[in-house]
């Protein structure tokens, strides 16, 4: 079971997370129109206010603490104190093309280890949470990883396939894409977060910023997976990430490394 303290935290994130999600519902499906930002990205007057929101309860709460967030940068406490990372909307390009695979992310890092995460996907009201020692939930019911011990029998999925040849990983994606029975998209952070739920066995992103993935190392590892770079280390610093299953993962890293699996031959 979590401390007291991370027990709060965790309560707390749900909470914010909740209303910063039920006002971006507020703009869902109303024809808003995004600005561009400099890196080509969409970003609306959604993404931004549900962000002040939660920082504004970040501050009220905890004002020792840092906060990292995508639309507003870092302000706050010292680089050693607890660090807020902050994704007001992941999925920007779902949310305003009206599909629903969107969320709002908050993960609480605490001396260099993600002990708190919060992923919850108001348009499906699906919330997913998770605190070092108290395991991970999905909408109140614990939630474990996908039992499958083969990627032949394994669902992969993905945001941007024009991402892994950007990013260089081309030919590591084409080996899992072989080895995996099926592929899906439209993912995103609900990617990672279908891994953490068993519905689906491994996530992919060669791209990565760690305010887009910050809840995930302890939702996955209290979920019995993993969550990290594409070499086998824990992180949200990589600028890449995959989940999976601990079971998956030495499969997956053997295809990443151009090595046959040793389920694949």
């Amino acid at each position: 079971m979590a401390p007291p303290p991370l027990r709060n935290f965790m309560e707390f994130a749900v909470q914010t997370a909740y209303d910063a999600g039920r006002l971006t519902l507020g703009y869902f499906q109303t024809g808003l129109q995004p600005e561009m930002k400099a890196d080509d990205t969409p970003v609306t007057i959604a993404d931004r206010r549900a962000e002040e929101l939660i920082r504004s309860r970040i501050e009220q709460r905890f004002p020792g603490h840092r906060i990292v967030g995508e639309e507003f940068g870092t302000t706050g406490g010292d680089a050693s104190a607890p660090c807020w990372w902050i994704d007001p909307i992941d999925g920007t390009k779902a949310f305003v093309r009206g599909v629903p695979l969107f969320g709002v992310l908050l993960g609480l890092e605490i001396e260099a280890r993600i002990m708190v995460g919060v992923a919850y996907f108001p348009a499906l009201d699906e919330m997913l949470y998770a605190a070092e020692g108290a395991g991970c939930h999905l909408n109140g019911r614990r939630c474990r990883v996908s039992p499958v011990a083969s990627l032949d029998r394994g669902v992969v999925s993905f945001t941007n396939a024009a991402s892994f040849k950007a990013a260089g990983r081309a030919d590591a994606w084409q080996r899992l894409l072989a080895a995996a029975w099926h592929s899906a998209g439209w993912s995103d952070a609900y990617g990672h977060a279908l891994v953490a739920a068993g519905r689906i066995e491994l996530m992919l992103d060669p791209i990565m910023n760690p305010y887009d993935c910050g809840p995930f190392p302890v939702i996955l590892r209290e979920a019995g997976g993993y969550f990290g770079d594409w070499s086998g280390n824990e992180t949200i610093y990589a600028k890449e990430a995959l989940s999976t299953s601990q079971g998956l993962l030495p499969e997956v890293l053997e295809l990443i490394g151009g090595r046959s699996s040793a389920a694949g031959g």
